[in-house]
This record gives structure tokens, sequence and C-alpha cells, in this order.
């Protein structure tokens, strides 16, 4: 329990991030149009290709990955700077974020050579988008019962099966998906392997999904007798459940699990400071900036580790768990506020954003991993299972 504990000491960006983030500020100022809040509360689900190729022309797209694959050889700790700035202002990050975050560190980490100079210049280009395939329906929480196959066959492999809540599945170009190489589905973790696969391929049907928002960022994806070429394997055959919990070390660990709701937030505050008794909430505020400072030091601790080369799974499940919870408040914690004084005029926009926030919010406790999960690996790594 105590090397845990002791994992999440005070922990502070390195200071030579601060000409960087101003450097992110400066883009961000004078390429973001001006836009309302519920718009700006999707970031991280907001989908412009454009915008992506902006930033890729920056270098800011697959930041962290090397030089000599197109990326910026920077650290975790610029890259924790940028993703802050960028869900911060709102700005829509969702055409390059799977590929940023974990698709273009696990090529790096699992791939072949060959596949690190297809992809990699690619992801940094922002001309080759990426979606995760690992939920299937009927299989719940359950990552290791995946009966999606793969059977080798002449020429590479057949996929057959079917994915569930793939975001931006419609939109992306390849997908990372975990799938069974081997055995049966009761021999759980055993014969998982990973697979690119390309979505223009025949056999690929993406059907979207419509949410309570309206917006249709999740996606089914149908595999029939898809042909994968043999070089379509990332790593091992048989090595995928691993490689996987890796992936998820990248996918739990980031500012994203802290700032779901920021945007929300800050124009909730704005709108306060307009009204006739802008310190009617002040203990509110304070709780969340209490709140939002512990959370983000305990972020910042756990990308030190990924700096120095870790795999911090159960520490990134904890952020991850405990940052859900707050994203979660505080849409509640706004509309409760709001209906305080039912007689009073409130923003049309702050509506607008606390109704989108509150429908998106519940799914927050979903993706990356669902709370009971997530507690059951923080409970193994404190010694209580």
């Amino acid at each position: 329990m105590s090397n845990l504990l002791s994992a999440f000491r005070l922990a502070t960006l390195p200071a030579g991030t601060n000409p960087f983030r101003a450097e992110v500020k400066a883009f961000l100022k004078s390429s973001l149009e001006p836009t309302p809040a519920d718009i700006r509360a999707r970031s991280w689900m907001g989908f412009n290709a454009v915008f992506s190729q902006k930033l890729a022309t920056r270098g800011w797209v697959g930041v962290t990955l090397p030089a000599q694959y197109g990326g910026a050889s920077l650290d975790a700790f610029s890259r924790f700077v940028l993703v802050e700035e960028l869900l911060a202002a709102g700005a829509p990050v969702s055409a390059h974020w799977i590929a940023d975050r974990q698709s273009g560190p696990l090529i790096l980490k699992f791939g072949t050579e060959a596949q690190r100079q297809f992809y990699l210049p690619k992801i940094c280009a922002a001309e080759a988008f990426f979606c995760i395939g690992m939920s299937e329906p009927n299989a719940g929480s359950d990552l290791a019962s995946v009966g999606t196959r793969a059977t080798r066959c002449e020429g590479g492999w057949r996929l057959n099966g079917r994915k569930i809540w793939t975001t931006n599945a419609q939109h992306c170009h390849y997908m990372i998906a975990l799938v069974r190489s081997s055995g049966e589905p009761q021999d759980r973790q055993k014969g998982l392997s990973q697979f690119i696969v390309d979505l223009s391929l025949p056999g690929v049907t993406v059907r979207p999904i419509r949410d309570l928002t309206g917006d249709a960022h999740f996606s089914e994806v149908f595999f029939d007798d898809v042909l994968l070429a043999e070089d379509a394997l990332i790593g091992q055959d048989g090595s995928g459940w691993a490689q996987v919990n890796a992936e998820l070390a990248f996918e739990r660990s980031g500012p994203e699990r802290v700032y779901s709701s920021i945007v929300l937030l800050e124009h909730w505050i704005t709108c306060l400071r307009r009204g006739p008794d802008a310190s009617a909430h002040a203990a509110t505020i304070g709780r969340f900036a209490t709140h939002l400072a512990t959370l983000r030091n305990m972020s910042i601790a756990v990308t030190a580790k990924l700096v120095n080369g870790e795999s911090p799974l159960v520490e990134a499940a904890l952020v991850k768990d405990i940052g859900t919870e707050f994203e979660q408040s505080i849409p509640a914690v706004i509309e409760a506020a709001i209906a305080m004084d039912p007689g009073a005029l409130v923003d049309a926009e702050l509506y607008r954003a606390v109704a989108y926030v509150s429908q998106v919010a519940p799914t927050y406790s979903l993706r990356g991993g669902t709370r009971e999960i997530l507690r059951g690996m923080i409970s193994r790594g404190l010694g209580l299972r």
C-alpha cells in the first residue's frame, strides 16, 4: 500500500514546460474561432480534421513520438501541457486524439520497424486517424472474453466478429483491434492478439450509434471475412493482453480524465461573475478548485512515471476513477445551483452546456474502463485482493 501512496507525492511540471505552454496558448488564441460553451464542452469528442492538421503543422500531433518518424520528440510532460491547454480551451481534438494518445505509442513500442515507418509519419501529419477495437456486444466490461477472431489463412489472417462503442470509427482510417487468434473465449487472456485493421477493406461495415445528446461519435463495427495481411499483427501472436494493458495506461493517465467538464465549470463561473451576487457559490467553487488541484497533481505524478519509462497501470486507474467522480459531479452541482433559484434568469449558453454535459457525463465512468474494473485493479494494487 505504501508504494502506491508514495506514487502521489507532490508533483510539479518542469519549469521548462512554461515557454511551451505560452506557445500553445498563443496558437489557440489565434486559431480558434469564438465558439459557444456547449460546443466547446465536446472538446475531445469534437471531430475536426482541419484543426488536427493545423496542430500537425506545428508538430503537435504525435508530440512524444521520435523525430525520425515525424514526431516532435518531446516528453510526456510537454504532452500534458498541450492536452491541458487544448481541453481548457475546448478545442476539437477528437480526430487525432486516439492515434496521438495511444495508437502511435503502442506501434512505437510493440510494432515492427516497417509498421513504425508506415503508420507513425501519417499519424504525426494528421493523415491517419485511429479508433480502438476493444468492447464487444454481450461482453460488458469483461475484455478478456472477446469473441472476435482472427484465423490464419493463405496470405495473412481472416477476421470475423464485431466491436461496439467504437469512437469515431465512421471517420477513422484504421482500428487497432484486440481479437482472439487462438483458443476459445474461456481461455480468457491467453490467445489474444492486436491487429491493425484498415477500415476501408472489403467486409468491414461501420454503423454509427446516435446517443442521448444527438451526437453519433460511437459506432458498431462488423467484420465479415476481412482479409488482413500478415503484417497487420502488432507484436507477437498471443501477446495482446499485455499490450492492451500497456495501451490502457496511456488512455487512463492523461488530463482528459480530469478536464472533461472543465469548459462547463469555467462558463458557470463566468456567468456568476456577471451576476448580482458573485460570492453566492464561493464555497462550492473553492471545493472544485481544491479537488482539481489535487487530481492534477496526481495526474502529473503518473505522467512522471511515464517519463521514467514505467507503466503505471494501478496509479492511472486510481486517477481515472477519482477523476471521473469529479467530472461527473460538476454538471450535477451546477444543475442543483440553478434549481435553487427557479425564478432567476439563466444564461442560455449555460443551459445548453449543462444539458449536454449532464447527458454525456454517465459515459465518463464507462470509457477507459468501468468503475468496477478500475476499483478491482486498485484493490489488487493495495494488496486487498
